[in-house]
């Protein structure tokens, strides 16, 4: 299989599986205990029925939003994930390419593997930096100023994460970083000596946005002991309040999943929301972030932007949800599997999948625009 042979996130995850060592392979497909989430968010979108209008002289399609005052040519964004350079050796530099080329938003981790400045230079896409809520507060707001500096548009504080999920793919390789793998995971590693080799002969791993705070590669601090020793679980609403004040522009909170928590963050001053489960990898039988949208939709979608990510396969799966108000959708795997199969070339050929299943399903909808998306275009069953 090669990458022309790709044509849509199944293809991709397949040509990933066949050229990723087993237990980055699972690190990426993996969720939290018996995944059930991770498997409800796509059926989450199939319980959902487009109804198609018909006879509307749909000629040009605009595919463009604005959320949180960034102008998108195309409905969704690359969501901020962690150790992209693992999975290929282009990592973030690739993601950030691509959502240029696209002319996307797109994410860089306090995990990630490029610094916040480098993916700046090589993007003039709208760039989100998403970090996760220490226990040293100067920590914090060292780390928003260097975003601020960097030119950053967007702050997305993770608030889902003060703990990490219990990942047992992972457990069952011995995945860490650093690498501490048991026999069976070191098995895997060697049968895909291609990984290897490109993952030696580049420069080697380092996490940029924490080199100053987390030494990862004395093998002092593996991602597990930093969610659990500088991770602040004690994090309440007067803390994050505190940052949406220090940083004074787009802030918003990514994992929020209740009414009650859309409220709050409109009322300490965020001006955006991700509906996000975390692919399925934190709290295993929660709720999909499509099947809570239209109530938080309904709460406060006329007050912040309302943004929802999780199991997105498909252009139509956009469609339902910017039918139920969403302003943008948020891509993981659907970008990840592709970096991992083909570096830059993969994650720009799944952007373009995307974006030519959107116009062509906005065109069957009767739609030229997103504006035109409502729900009378939906059915639950």
């Amino acid at each position: 299989m090669r990458l022309k042979d790709c044509h849509n996130f199944h293809d991709f995850r397949r040509l990933a599986r066949r050229r990723l060592p087993g237990p980055i392979f699972n690190y990426i497909d993996g969720a939290a205990d018996d995944e059930i989430t991770y498997r409800r968010n796509t059926e989450a979108f199939e319980r959902c029925d487009l109804v198609p209008n018909i006879l509307r002289g749909v000629d040009k399609v605009d595919l463009s939003v604005t959320v949180m005052g960034q102008k998108l040519t195309m409905p969704v964004y690359c969501s901020p994930t962690a150790l992209q350079r693992l999975f290929h050796h282009e990592g973030e530099r690739a993601v950030a390419a691509a959502a240029g080329t696209f002319g996307t938003m797109f994410g860089v981790s306090s995990l990630g593997t490029v610094s916040l400045e480098e993916a700046r230079k090589i993007s003039s896409s709208p760039q989100v930096y998403q970090f996760y809520f220490h226990k040293d507060r100067g920590l914090n707001r060292k780390m928003m100023s260097r975003a601020r500096n960097a030119g950053i548009e967007v702050m997305m504080l993770t608030v889902d994460s003060i703990t990490g999920g219990n990942r047992e793919r992972d457990k069952r390789t011995g995945f860490a970083i650093p690498f501490r793998l048991n026999l069976a995971g070191m098995a895997q590693f060697a049968v895909k000596p291609i990984w290897a080799i490109n993952y030696l002969r580049h420069e080697s791993f380092k996490l940029p946005q924490l080199d100053t705070h987390v030494d990862m590669g004395a093998g002092v601090m593996s991602i597990s002991r930093y969610f659990t020793e500088m991770l602040d679980p004690s994090m309440t609403w007067d803390d994050v309040a505190e940052m949406v004040r220090y940083w004074n522009g787009q802030f918003c909170l990514k994992g929020v999943m209740s009414v009650d928590d859309a409220r709050r963050a409109v009322e300490i001053g965020c001006t955006g929301i991700v509906l996000s489960n975390h692919g399925g990898r934190q709290l295993d039988g929660s709720r999909s972030g499509f099947d809570q949208l239209a109530e938080i939709v309904d709460a406060v979608g006329d007050r912040i932007d309302v943004m929802v990510d999780g199991g997105v396969q498909r252009g139509t799966h956009v469609l339902k949800a910017l039918s139920l108000g969403a302003k943008a959708v948020g891509l993981g795997r659907y970008y990840l599997f592709p970096l991992a199969a083909a570096g830059q070339a993969g994650v720009e050929r799944a952007l373009e999948l995307m974006r030519v299943e959107i116009e062509r399903d906005m065109r069957l909808m009767g739609c030229s625009s997103v504006a035109e998306l409502t729900r009378g275009n939906l059915r639950f069953r």
